[in-house]
This record gives C-alpha cells, structure tokens and sequence, in this order.
C-alpha cells in the first residue's frame, strides 16, 4: 500500500536540505531592494527627498528623510547580511506602512499603472500599495522563519548552539 504523507517525505531526501534554503533568494532580493531605495534618495540627497515628503505632507519632513533613508540602508545591508533580520524587519514593516498611507493609498493597488506610449515606450502613473505590501509579506516571512543559511544570524544561532 502507497500512502503519501508530507510530513514523512519533507524529512527525508532532498526537500529537507533544499527547504533550508528556500528563503535565501527572497533575503537576498529584499535585502537588495531595501538597499537600493536607500541608496537612491542618498545619491539625490536627503534634503531632495525631504521636499517630496514635505509636499506630500509628512510632518517633519527632514527627519523623516534621514529616518528613512537610514533605514533603507542599514536594514537593506542587514537583510542582505541575514543579521538581526527579526529586529530590523520591525521599522522596515512602519516605514512600508506609513508610506502606503501617505504617498500610495490614493492610487489604488497596482503598482503598474501604464498611461500611454510615447516614442515606442510604455509611460507609467503614480504607483499604488502593491509593492509596500509584498514587502511587507517579505519581511514578515523573514521574520518568522529560522535564519537562511550563509546569514550572520545563521552564524551566531550555531555559534550559540556549540556554547551550550
């Protein structure tokens, strides 16, 4: 008799090595993505981005771009690092949160919003909350999963493990 069950073939074989890696690609991608907003508002400048969420009516607009813009940064390079990624998941979730309330709300869900085509290529609208919500979901799974392997939390959660 051939009886399937998941739990026994996901411990045995190649799915329970291959598991452990299943979250490496998202961390890698999230982490880029993080970082690479940062480092965009960095290269224009923080008081560049300041005047945008002055207009879009952020109190503290100045603050709020250093604030941000640090966060995209240095949480961008942890998640790529796989270090501290439940900690650094918490401000990464307020800031995604905050920015579909104030700038992406308004425009609905899509983040693809094509508007015509102009000279053979596409013109796009203003972005909805689609992508704050994936990474969202993102940083939630990250957070709530054991850490990836090649992680500095990995690292630290095995180093742990000889000490005891």
């Amino acid at each position: 008799m051939n009886t399937y069950s998941p739990s026994t073939t996901r411990k045995d074989g190649p799915h329970r090595y291959a598991a452990q890696y299943s979250l490496l690609p998202l961390r890698l991608l999230v982490g880029y993505g993080f970082l690479a907003h940062g480092l965009a508002k960095w290269s224009k400048g923080p008081a560049a981005f300041a005047n945008i969420l002055h207009a879009a009516g952020v109190p503290a607009a100045h603050l709020m771009s250093w604030l941000t813009i640090g966060t995209e940064i240095l949480g961008g390079l942890c998640i790529l690092l796989g270090a501290f990624v439940s900690l650094v998941s918490i401000p990464a979730i307020i800031l995604l949160a905050v920015a579909i309330v104030t700038v992406h709300l308004p425009y609905g869900f899509s983040s693809i919003k094509l508007t015509g085509i102009v000279n053979g290529r596409a013109q796009f609208g203003p972005p909805g909350y689609e992508c704050d919500l994936l990474y969202i979901v993102c940083f939630l799974a990250l957070a709530l999963s054991a850490p990836t392997p090649w992680s500095f939390d990995s690292y630290h959660a095995l180093r742990r493990r000889r000490v005891e």
